[in-house]
């Protein structure tokens, strides 16, 4: 046992000295592309003369020299012999007639991307070894865009790890176009009218007219922060006021009430609120969060305040401004600099820009009397706009979109010509721009031209939800319909149906999560307090996500008989949601 234990500790105590090894050679080669200077890259330029030295003297002079006992080497110039051992015999690479350095060689090959790698390696077994080199890898799969957290160390051949991520990205593309995954349906509490909805990442978060408030987090279904309780005021009302916004982001969760209050969440702990304020002026008329920032804007009446959290926790006004007229929409810029927020408010005919650090007055970027703003979209450098023409400026087109710079402040684009309003716009490319429109069309726009990529009959009650991403385009229309569409194609992929109007559409990677809003908030003859039969399904509404990383359709998937146990001490014989083999994703629309 005591050999048995030794032999393990020894083996244990290598592992460990080969991982440390591997790690600084990563470290080296990578600072090497980078263009930094090592600390012995003279050890390196010393050691190469003396190998090429060897290599043209006799034999006698080599003897001679070899007498000559050197000075004990320190631990990094070992490391550095055995970089030196790694490259090659000479660390030379054959360039044709030239020979060149192995860290030159890599500065060449970094430029070169996976296809052109594979074909490099064939040439010779000395470009080979250049072409399978990790820190190659490992900068091609940043590029791609997977693994963006991980360092050069954290995997063992980025090789492979880069042909994974592209056959699971080849996958779930299939998936998308074929319609296989599987669907889940997000229901809170029976009885309730679904209000509004946010997703971002894995969470979801909803607001009902009871004033509940549910988060999902679709990666840990059972996490305690799913249930979010409201502040003592809103709490302690009867009846509760209604949810009218919800905002969620990676870290928060916000939810505006019909009487004006405001609750953000923490969505790692859930339970409190970590913050509350009210509105003076009543109910609120808009509410955004920042999606990569502790930021929180919003509007009531004529008054926009911006809350931003300090880095000890504590929750700070750092703006508040009257505008001329009562606010429609607010949005916060995403991407911007840490401590720099930047909001957007159409109110009426025009859009403001206001940053806290730049003044304090407002800033109108647009402005055209009569023609008022029906839409509005940011990305980090552009601000997109639906303009509504009416009376004497129908002769020029009819609606349009216009497009300003947020860093000239300037327009830089005006794209469409459309008899309907804009209601919806997403940017998503640095170049392309989808829109929704109540004239039942999607619309997809290149900002470089201005002109239109793709127009789609899509909806026979107009747009209400788009987002597109470099192939697809996925919207909703106001009869409740849920569209996938070929961009590049212009052809339907596939759709799916509810009775509601299409209120949010949000897809990342392999997730999609749509949610279906009732316009009407208190059916005829239902008490939304009690569970009566009044409050039947058909007036709830339905938040819907699907994942198309998983087939639904496979031997090993168990069906989901009966999403209801029959325990339950409230609901009726029409809350149970039996489902048959046709109710799949491939199939038929499920029956609601």
């Amino acid at each position: 046992e005591k050999l048995e234990t030794g032999i393990n500790r020894q083996k244990r105590r290598q592992n460990t000295n080969r991982a440390n090894r591997d790690r600084d050679l990563f470290q080296i080669k990578n600072g090497l592309l980078d263009g930094r200077t090592s600390p012995l890259l003279e050890r390196i330029q010393e050691e190469r003369t003396r190998r090429k030295r060897q290599y043209h003297r006799t034999t006698d002079t080599y003897r001679v020299s070899s007498q000559h006992p050197q000075k004990k080497a320190s631990k990094g110039e070992k490391l550095v012999d055995l970089l030196i051992q790694d490259l090659n015999e000479l660390n030379d690479i054959p360039f044709f007639d030239i020979e060149l350095p192995y860290e030159l060689a890599l500065k060449i090959f970094q430029y070169l991307d996976f296809a052109e790698l594979g074909r490099c390696a064939q040439v010779s077994k000395a470009w080979a070894q250049l072409a399978e080199d990790g820190v190659l890898w490992y900068r091609l799969c940043l590029k791609a865009g997977y693994q963006l957290d991980a360092s050069v160390c954290d995997s063992p051949c980025w090789k492979s790890t880069l042909r994974d991520c592209l056959s699971s990205h080849n996958t779930v593309r299939s998936n998308w176009k074929s319609r296989v995954g599987s669907i889940v349906q997000l229901q809170y509490e029976l009885g309730k009218v679904l209000c509004d909805v946010s997703s971002c990442d894995n969470f979801v978060l909803a607001g009902y007219t009871s004033g509940d408030v549910r988060l999902w987090d679709t990666l840990h279904w059972d996490a305690s922060a799913s249930y979010l309780k409201a502040n003592s005021l809103s709490a302690n009302t009867e009846p509760r006021p209604q949810v009218t916004h919800v905002q969620v982001s990676s870290t928060l969760a916000a939810a505006a009430y019909q009487d004006g209050c405001v609750d953000v969440w923490s969505t790692q702990t859930g339970g409190q609120p970590i913050h509350h304020y009210q509105s003076a002026g009543g109910g609120l008329q808009a509410l955004t969060l920042s999606t990569d920032s502790s930021t929180l804007a919003s509007a009531s009446g004529r008054r926009v305040r911006l809350d931003h959290c300090d880095d000890h926790g504590y929750w700070r006004s750092g703006c508040s401004s009257q505008l001329p007229q009562p606010v429609d929409s607010l949005l916060l810029v995403p991407d911007r600099p840490p401590g720099r927020p930047l909001a957007a408010a159409v109110a009426g005919d025009s859009v403001y820009l206001l940053d806290p650090r730049e003044a304090v007055e407002p800033h109108v970027l647009h402005s055209v009397y009569g023609h008022p703003v029906t839409c509005l979209a940011a990305s980090s450098s552009q601000l997109a706009l639906g303009v509504k023409s009416s009376g004497w400026a129908m002769h020029d087109g009819g609606n349009k979109i216009q497009v300003y710079s947020l860093e000239t402040r300037q327009s830089v684009v005006r794209v469409g010509t459309s008899e309907g309003d804009f209601t919806c716009i997403h940017l998503s490319h640095p170049h392309l721009l989808a829109c929704g429109n109540k004239d039942r069309r999607v619309r997809l726009f290149d900002l470089r031209s201005g002109s239109s990529v793709v127009s789609l009959y899509a909806h026979h009650l107009g747009v209400t939800a788009v987002q597109a991403d470099d192939w697809k385009i996925v919207s909703g229309g106001d009869e409740g319909l849920v569209c996938v569409w070929d961009s590049r194609a212009g052809a339907k992929l596939w759709e799916m149906h509810n009775r509601h109007p299409v209120r949010h559409v949000r897809f990342q990677g392999s997730m999609l999560v749509t949610a279906n809003i009732p316009d009407e908030k208190t059916p005829r003859g239902a008490c939304i307090t009690d569970d009566d039969l009044t409050a039947h399904r058909r007036h709830r509404g339905v938040i819907s996500r699907y994942d198309f990383s998983e087939d639904a359709t496979a031997q090993d998937h168990i069906l989901p008989i009966c999403r209801s146990n029959y325990a339950e001490s409230h609901g009726y014989n029409y809350n149970i949601g039996l489902a048959v083999p046709y109710d799949t994703l491939r199939g038929a629309y499920p029956a609601y």
